[in-house]
């Protein structure tokens, strides 16, 4: 199941997506992409489907770096990670980037 929000036609403009397996949480996979610096077509493959669609729906359109400070750190119960951390963690590899980048057909 994937669960985030699309970008519309936006998303046939952008020609790459980021592509993270997240780690300690019940997502399994982030995708996204990043355009000007900013974050665009959040994606997660599990995890939980409201708070996913929310997180994907909010990150829409942030300014990268932002969303790396406020969603860094974040935790999941007792899990020493979350979504958030996770996602946080993809887009800081992919601005380094580090992040595994696959060409669409946009």
């Amino acid at each position: 199941m994937i669960y985030g929000m699309g970008g519309g036609f936006e998303s046939l403009v952008s020609r790459y997506m980021h592509k993270y397996k997240a780690k300690g949480t019940c997502a399994r996979e982030i995708s996204f992409d990043l355009r000007d610096g900013r974050v665009h077509d959040v994606s997660f493959v599990w995890g939980c489907n409201g708070n996913l669609k929310a997180l994907g729906i909010l990150a829409e359109g942030m300014d990268a770096g932002e969303l790396v400070e406020k969603l860094g750190g974040l935790t999941c119960g007792v899990r020493k990670t979350s979504c958030g951390d996770q996602l946080a963690k993809a887009v800081a590899k992919a601005l380094a980037g580090e992040a595994e980048a696959t060409e669409t057909d946009g």
